[in-house]
């Protein structure tokens, strides 16, 4: 990559040093921006940064590319912690269905939803699912992404499952971006264990987790707590055993009903817990003074037509609040971030600073990456974003229907 210097930046988006690692509460409002900037990078390190008023210039212009981002805002990428990349096929016959009046749950429980994306799956070799995937991920860059979560999940066999983790392991190597993987077994059970929970989490813990651990296929370690799905005690005994071969967990939970899945995802350390779309006061007392990320995922409410997460909520009682896509082809088919911070500001009246810092630095803590991603610190490899030009950075989720990347530095 070499040397890159980016002059006459509009307004370098969130920036500095000795930064939290995720910003809660009132904080989330706090968005650092400095006016005539410039940014400094080599072989994708950030070495400088300041005003260019104070800029003294450079002395060696050797191997140098120079970038005048006058009229335009350079921001770090956005971090997304919850996908579902790898998946064999679309589901535009559910959305059909949904638009005729069928509910998620209702398409499920006759055999689509998760279980139709596993047929699928299973069908696919490992080199297809990896290069489908990796076109997914480059569209994702052009929409500003610079750091991914993939969940497995649509295999539910121990082969296909492997496979999913597998692909992961290579795009990982390969996309350019740093990716966490998270196993997701737990994602529902297969048709022929529904009416034998046991055998099925008894095959996860036994047989796919050692296999895993054995190949060092994954980071984090998740199960969807919901009614239909899997129970509170069946999530934690599946998490325990992840635990024990170092996966922490990230649970999807909360997104039809509140079991009093977060209260105990928080006392077992969950790094996140996501969807959130119902919430009591249990759980809201869970996250308070915790360093569990709540994170929201206000595409999937948007296309399935449910409540979105109440961030407000969230934030008014001093807990951060981190937003993805949940990127999947059944409830979300779309992993635009931009759309994201838009759907935030609309529906669920987060103002435009507290969207982006749960886009960035809170996100790159849901992943682990607080040490790389999420600001624009000397020392840091975040990808950054160099925006098209624009009268503020409001214009971006104002204008929802826009591409407002013009490059990213990756």
């Amino acid at each position: 990559m070499g040397k890159i210097l980016i002059k006459n930046i509009k307004g370098l988006v969130q920036y500095g040093e000795d930064l939290p690692k995720f910003r809660r509460g009132t904080e989330m409002n706090t968005l650092p921006i400095l006016e005539n900037a410039f940014l400094a990078l080599q072989d994708g390190m950030i070495v400088a940064y300041g005003s260019m008023d104070d800029w003294g210039g450079i002395t060696d212009w050797r191997d140098l590319e120079v970038i005048d981002a006058e009229g335009k805002y350079v921001l770090p990428a956005f971090c997304d912690s919850h996908t579902h990349t790898v998946f064999a096929k679309s589901r535009e016959e559910e959305f059909v269905d949904r638009i005729n009046g069928l509910s998620y749950e209702e398409i499920a429980l006759k055999g689509g939803g998760i279980l139709n994306s596993a047929r699928k799956l299973a069908e696919m070799s490992e080199d297809e699912l990896f290069e489908q995937a990796m076109n997914r991920i480059e569209l994702l860059k052009t929409y500003g992404t610079g750091a991914l979560e993939i969940k497995s999940g649509y295999g539910l066999s121990v082969e296909a499952e492997l496979k999913m983790l597998r692909v992961v392991k290579r795009l990982k190597a390969e996309s350019g971006i740093a990716i966490k993987a998270t196993f997701l077994g737990a994602h529902a059970f297969p048709i022929e264990y529904k009416e034998n929970h046991r055998g099925y989490i008894d095959l996860i813990i036994n047989e796919m987790i050692p296999k895993i651990a054995e190949e060092g296929l994954a980071d984090y370690i998740d199960a969807f707590c919901e009614r239909n799905y899997f129970s509170v005690d069946e999530m934690a005994e599946i998490l325990e055993a992840g635990a024990k071969i170092g996966l922490r967990p990230k649970v999807h939970v909360n997104q039809f009903s509140a079991l009093g899945g977060i209260k105990k995802a928080v006392v077992m350390n969950a790094l996140s817990v996501d969807h959130l779309e119902e919430l009591i006061d249990e759980d809201i007392d869970a996250l308070k003074d915790s360093d569990t990320m709540a994170t929201i995922l206000p595409s999937c409410s948007h296309f399935l037509s449910i409540p979105f997460g109440d961030a407000k909520r969230l934030m008014e009682n001093n807990i951060p609040v981190a937003l993805a896509s949940d990127f999947n082809p059944g409830s979300t088919p779309s992993g635009n971030l931009q759309f994201v911070w838009s759907l935030a500001c609309v529906k669920m009246k987060m103002t435009p600073e507290e969207a982006l810092n749960a886009l960035t630095i809170n996100a790159a803590y849901a992943m682990d990456l607080t040490a790389t991603h999420g600001t624009i610190s000397v020392g840091k490899q975040t990808p950054i974003l160099i925006t098209k030009e624009m009268p503020n950075l409001a214009y971006i989720p104002y204008a929802f229907g826009d591409q407002h990347i013009e490059r990213i530095i990756a």
